[in-house]
């Protein structure tokens, strides 16, 4: 057996013997919405470090758990802190959590993040909806042996966000009289922020967004066969398009602002996904 898929195996079972919960929709939350994940009807409370072999997140303000339970009548699984390339781990252990929720039974995919506007026309608190994205500056978690018990050898990425459910969050948002963007994000590696150069290097590729994760995400979530919609919280103008320095307790002051108008936005958007 393909080891990656031997390891998920393990997760799967280890999950399994906890819960026998079964999510319809997955959400990743990103920095300064932690606590949605305490809002819901919980069902199950999951922490990483009890799951044989998982990774475990490392990051500052991510607590590091599944979170099992019900977004009005949509049975979810929330990731409350994901994990990063940045922290060391080999790429098939960062998606390793988007596979399992798909082994869970997850149908659909809603990750967020925070990310540094690339795109002069953005703003620190805006909300973008990813439409596209560049991953090539990371390595794909697809390398290797496929794992076809997942999906086929070569995965198509010619829609990779799925086009009914960026109508869903764009009406959404307009009911809700929240401004959305529409925009393509871009994932390096970091964990240092990225140089002036490179924030230009990325606008003349066409990203509007920067950030150090997702991207990943989806490639393996497309090659399983998930719907996916994403959105990215701009926290700040990425360096060298602002004469302030760059630091993470800013980024979170930021997310932690929008958060209120986030998480409205994500429960409306979660309640109408039960018709998709």
């Amino acid at each position: 057996m393909n080891p990656v898929y031997e390891k998920l195996e393990r997760c799967y079972k280890s999950v399994r013997k906890r819960t026998d919960f079964v999510p319809r929709v997955a959400l990743v939350l990103g920095s300064g919405l932690g606590d949605y994940a305490e809002e819901i009807q919980i069902e199950k409370i999951l922490p990483y470090e009890e799951i044989e072999g998982f990774p475990v997140s490392t990051v500052p303000g991510h607590k590091g758990r599944f979170i099992f339970g019900y977004v009005g009548p949509v049975p979810v699984v929330i990731m409350q802190g994901r994990v990063h390339y940045y922290e060391g781990y080999a790429m098939t252990d960062v998606v390793l959590p988007v596979r399992l929720m798909k082994l869970l039974g997850a149908e659909i995919l809603f990750l967020t993040n925070a990310a540094g506007g690339v795109n002069f026309d953005f703003h620190p608190g805006d909300f973008m909806m990813i439409t596209d994205q560049i991953s090539s500056f990371v390595p794909s978690p697809l390398i290797g042996a496929n794992v076809e018990e997942l999906g086929e050898r070569f995965s198509d990425m010619s829609q990779i966000y799925d086009k009914e459910l960026q109508n869903l969050l764009e009406e959404t948002a307009g009911d809700l009289g929240i401004a959305l963007q529409k925009g393509v994000y871009i994932q390096l590696t970091g964990p240092n922020y990225e140089s002036p150069a490179e924030v230009r290097m990325c606008r003349l590729l066409g990203a509007d967004a920067v950030g150090m994760s997702t991207a990943c995400e989806t490639v393996a979530a497309n090659h399983c066969g998930m719907k996916i919609c994403g959105i990215s919280c701009i926290t700040n103008l990425a360096c060298g398009m602002s004469d302030t320095p760059l630091n993470h307790k800013e980024v979170q002051d930021i997310a932690d602002k929008k958060a209120p108008e986030f998480k409205c936005l994500l429960t409306e958007a979660i309640l109408r996904m039960q018709e998709k």
